[in-house]
């Protein structure tokens, strides 16, 4: 700095003494002045630019390249879901998408980078409310909006009487119809991409189009990114179901892009590296396997400079897609018996009485291992648009809904009498009707003489289920006497059929199974009901795991839909390895002897293959040796017709079927569920009928 100023000393010397001597001079002495005055200018920006390179300049240079980095979590397919015999039943499809992540953009930019995707593609804005265009038009007419602020609100709002979010209410309120309609359209579509813009959260992409982006559409935000801050092309997919009414229910769904995180499940998914956008499975299958399903999502930093422009983009991790379920669902037998229902339910709707029928369930189980074949049903509604009856699938109710079965659990009746000493094996009991003091006869749907337990089963012996009720509840029964019987006895038939499935969750690996209803009145009437079928309510998965535990000699076992799961080969259609393998799962065992076991065999096998039996007329000339036990119960409509009933809902026959077989070694369990089949006295015998047919079929295709 100091040889600086000596030099200008020396310059201003010398032009001293070009003054004293003009005539050695050229130049006249004010150009010499001009010269010297731009001279001292330069001077002073040479100085100040020395000070802030000096002074300043490593904080000007660590401004200039400073640099941010983010890391973006990019979403993954889900995992495929295949029967047992790797048959895709749901698929991801690839589609076009365009994102946006905000990288902190103010909302001037976001709005005009809006306005600028606007031009390149259509959007919908069905989703835009008035609220959306209230404080759109707030944004565009600021000085307006303002103006809608009264002198004394204005004074208010600055002694700081008044807040700012109820000044921008007022402001809100007062904007008319007339002023709203100047919104054009062209505006609106802007609003909706900016809209989508700013309910997205920082560094996270937010889909703003996957539905029906063209290949122009694509490629001209392809070509304008550099214009568009913030804004990408990808890919993105979609769940596809290569059956559309199969198991539609109990595959369940798959959050949309624009839905996000389940709020229930928000704290616990965002723990677990979930966005807050994430599409995750919200029902049935999808949910009850989603961290086995969603895979894992890759990740990119992101650097960016100063000015939020990414510079560069580096792979940190390198995702998978979700693993694959492997179903025990044979999905062709599956199919078959939702033909089957379907097609036994509208004939059984052409019978008398059959106004309120509308649903029929059946599952195939394998009795040792509790791997389900088939969890069908079928249901019939009425299209609120066309209102026209369609049959739906419906194969969620087969857990999720319970009703009185019947004649079906006279099984586990008998061996809870085995067990509680009240019968033994060949205790006989005169089936004539019994008459409770103030009760109505209660007795078989006709007299059947004197019976043994294996006959009692057979023919569905009402009487015999009451004498044993009754010895358990450790009471005497006389004609037209009062009954007293021990409570508790009420408890101990819960708790016994309770370990055959009856009336407790059995443990499927699906969410929302029901347990049942458990009738609260303890009047002697209705423990003689319980033994039934006609107190308690029980679902059809209930049934099979029971008559399951019957068939296999005793075990209680846990049912299963998931029987593998397969790891992803990335870059690759093809199925992964099996990495884990969904093994048989015993829940108890009954406490029965083997021989009492055998005896109601026997009588399950009498049922379908003895004259006299109940099931005989439909299963007598069955090759495959089936066992089983029929159930018809008297019971309350509580469908969704029940609406038209002003007072207590009519009753209604439900019929229930329980079978497996062959019955020397078996190897299918099945049970089946009509409710509401009919009123009156005309039994359409559905239940038989849908029966027979599906074990046919299991046969048939297993042959083939």
């Amino acid at each position: 700095m100091n040889a600086f100023l000596q030099f200008i000393m020396r310059m201003w010397k010398n032009m001293e003494k070009q003054n004293q001597n003009v005539k050695k001079s050229h130049f006249p002495f004010r150009l010499n002045i001009l010269f010297f005055s731009v001279f001292l200018l330069f001077s002073v920006l040479i100085l100040r630019l020395g000070f802030v390179q000096i002074v300043y300049g490593e904080n000007f240079k660590r401004d200039l390249e400073r640099k941010e980095d983010f890391t973006v979590s990019n979403p993954v397919p889900r995992g495929k879901i295949l029967d047992r015999d790797y048959r895709v039943i749901v698929d991801n499809v690839p589609k076009s998408a365009i994102t946006y992540t905000n990288m902190g953009f103010s909302q001037n930019e976001m709005l005009d980078t809006a306005a600028k995707l606007a031009k390149l593609i259509d959007k919908k804005t069905d989703k835009v409310t008035e609220r959306d265009l209230r404080d759109f038009w707030i944004i565009n007419n600021m000085k307006r909006a303002d103006a809608k602020i009264t002198k004394k609100e204005k004074d208010l709002y600055e002694s700081k009487k008044i807040p700012d979010n109820e000044i921008y209410q007022l402001k809100l309120a007062r904007i008319s119809v007339d002023e709203l309609q100047e919104i054009t359209d062209a505006e609106r579509e802007v609003l909706a991409i900016y809209r989508d813009f700013s309910s997205g959260y920082k560094f996270t992409p937010q889909i703003i189009k996957n539905e029906d982006v063209t290949p122009k559409e694509f490629a001209m935000v392809s070509e304008h990114l550099q214009l568009l801050p913030g804004v990408d092309t990808t890919s993105d997919w979609e769940r596809s179901y290569a059956f559309t009414q199969t198991l539609k229910s109990v595959l369940g769904k798959v959050t949309k892009s624009d839905e996000g995180l389940p709020e229930d499940q928000l704290d616990y998914l965002l723990a677990r590296d979930y966005s807050r956008n994430d599409r995750v499975g919200k029902s049935q299958l999808e949910l009850q396997y989603e961290e086995v399903l969603h895979g894992y999502k890759s990740k990119d930093k992101n650097i960016i400079d100063n000015t939020g422009n990414v510079i560069e983009t580096q792979p940190v991790i390198d995702g998978k897609k979700g693993k694959d379920l492997v179903l025990s669902i044979d999905l062709s037998l599956q199919m078959a018996v939702d033909k089957i229902i379907e097609e036994e339910l509208w004939a059984a709707k052409k019978f008398p009485g059959t106004n309120l029928t509308d649903r029929a369930y059946v599952v195939l189980m394998e009795p040792h291992t509790g791997e389900v074949l088939t969890m069908a049903g079928r249901k019939i509604v009425k299209d609120e648009v066309t209102g026209k009856t369609e049959m739906i699938d419906d194969a969620l109710g087969t857990f999720t809904t319970t009703y009185n079965v019947g004649s079906s659990v006279k099984g586990a009746t008998i061996l809870t009498g085995y067990k509680t000493g009240a019968i033994s094996p060949g205790t006989k009991f005169d089936d004539a009707g019994l008459k409770i003091q103030a009760t109505p006869i209660k007795k078989s749907y006709t007299y059947l003489g004197t019976l043994n337990d294996i006959d009692a089963l057979k023919r569905s012996s009402n009487v015999y289920m009451f004498h044993t009720a009754i010895r358990i509840g450790k009471a005497h029964y006389e004609y037209e006497k009062p009954l007293n019987i021990d409570l508790q006895a009420f408890n101990t038939i819960r708790n016994s059929f309770a370990s055959f499935g009856l009336g407790v969750r059995t443990g499927i690996d699906l969410p929302n199974e029901q347990s049942g209803f458990k009738g609260t009145s303890k009047l002697p009437g209705f423990l003689l009901d319980l033994v039934i079928g006609q107190y308690d309510t029980y679902s059809a998965m209930q049934m099979a795991q029971y008559v399951s535990t019957i068939a296999n000699g005793g075990y209680r076992m846990q049912p299963h839909v998931v029987k593998q799961v397969l790891g992803p080969i990335e870059g690759t259609a093809e199925l992964g390895p099996v990495i884990q393998e969904i093994n048989p799962t015993v829940l108890n065992t009954i406490d029965m002897k083997t021989e009492w076991l055998d005896r109601v065999q026997t009588g399950f096998q009498k049922v379908m293959k003895e004259p006299g039996g109940t099931g005989y007329n439909f299963f007598g000339d069955a090759t495959y040796t089936p066992a089983g036990k029929t159930g018809t119960a008297e019971a309350f409509y509580d469908g969704p017709e029940r609406y038209k009933f002003g007072g207590e809902p009519p009753p209604v026959m439900n019929l229930s079927l329980i079978s497996y077989a062959p019955s020397s070694n078996p190897e299918v369990a099945m049970a089946v569920l009509v409710p509401w089949a009919y009123q009156g006295t005309v039994d359409n015998r559905a239940s038989l009928k849908i029966g027979r047919r599906v074990l046919d079929t299991y046969f048939q295709m297993k042959k083939q």
